[in-house]
């Protein structure tokens, strides 16, 4: 498994994406993606060089990420890219990760199966199997 990219909530996208620009000169990669089933957009930066960023704003108050937003947001979670999501998933689990979602259609990766678990140490860790991104910018 690698580090595919790093998920930092923000309480305005728009913000995020400007201070993200003007402070780091990341760039957008792709454009705003709306993730319904975790009521958030979603959109990701990169630089030459680096890891890339995903900013993680909440659709309404409903989002599981809406007071952690409120509260000034931060690091939401480190996500890995593995070679077969399902496996990695049970041998994680089986070595003491806790499952907090499972496979499921995210929509930021082109509807490929995304997975969030919870590791040691209090790290959120979501698991991809995928280089795709939805609404990549050329």
């Amino acid at each position: 498994m690698v580090i595919d990219h790093i998920g930092i909530v923000v309480k305005s996208i728009d913000e995020g994406i400007e201070s993200w620009v003007k402070l780091f000169a990341y760039h957008k990669i792709t454009e705003i993606v709306t993730n319904t089933r975790q009521k958030v957009n979603v959109v990701f930066l990169a630089k030459e060089g680096s890891i890339s960023i995903k900013l993680i704003e909440p659709t309404d108050k409903t989002s599981p990420v809406y007071i952690f937003s409120r509260r000034g947001g931060g690091l939401h979670h480190l996500c890995f890219k593995c070679d077969k999501l399902n496996e990695t998933l049970i041998e994680l689990a089986e070595k003491g990760a806790k499952v907090l979602v499972p496979p499921e259609p995210g929509e930021a990766f082109a509807n490929e199966n995304i997975s969030f678990v919870y590791a040691h140490h209090g790290l959120n860790i979501e698991l991809i199997d995928t280089d795709k991104r939805a609404k990549k910018i050329a």
